[in-house]
């Protein structure tokens, strides 16, 4: 599969505000920070399309983006991270509560991502948000991000331990060199 444009569509603070959109939908979920946002750039091969930042927390709302590949168009949704977030907790109870109604209501869901950050072990927000997911029936696969800062040998042993823990493909994901996208799209193919 070969990703012919993207755009951004809408920023909408919860699933009312989202627009009713008729194709395979993946929403990307994952820690602040963990390079959601980059994700999305390096995949479809714009550098600005998604906003980036390095203060956790900076995405607030469900932005939703329109993928035209050659095989069949589809949507990514940039879910607000959990976890760290210089934000109230108010503002983040908030955020969970839109996050959980997104996951539970959005009829064209096919499939949730879970970024991890490859340079830490499984976070227990990961495992947490992995629980909940599969206790609700989502389905859901597994990017490990930033694998330019590790050996070759440290993914494998990442990709073994995220495969066995939450018992999801796990795929490998470097911005800086851009490997690893035909993998993704692939796998995004194969649920589409």
């Amino acid at each position: 599969m070969k990703i012919k444009s993207a755009k951004f569509l809408i920023s909408s603070p919860d699933l009312k505000h989202c627009l009713d959109l008729n194709m395979p939908e993946f929403a990307l979920l994952g820690r602040s920070n963990v390079g959601k946002s980059s994700f999305i750039n390096t995949l479809v091969n714009q550098s600005k399309l998604a906003k980036t930042s390095n203060t956790p927390g900076k995405t607030r709302l469900i932005n939703l983006f329109e993928i035209q590949t050659d095989v069949k168009p589809f949507i990514l949704a940039d879910l607000p991270g959990y976890g760290f977030a210089k934000v109230s907790k108010k503002e983040q109870n908030s955020w969970q509560k839109n996050l959980e109604q997104y996951l539970l209501k959005r009829k064209n869901l096919t499939s949730t991502i879970q970024l991890i950050d490859s340079r830490h072990d499984i976070q227990k927000n990961d495992t947490i948000m992995q629980q909940w997911l599969k206790h609700n029936n989502i389905a859901c696969f597994n990017i490990l991000t930033k694998c330019d800062y590790i050996s070759k040998n440290e993914i494998s042993r990442k990709i073994t331990i995220i495969e066995k823990e939450f018992q999801n493909k796990a795929i490998p994901f470097s911005t800086k060199n851009k490997q690893y996208v035909d993998n993704v799209l692939n796998e995004i193919l194969s649920l589409i």
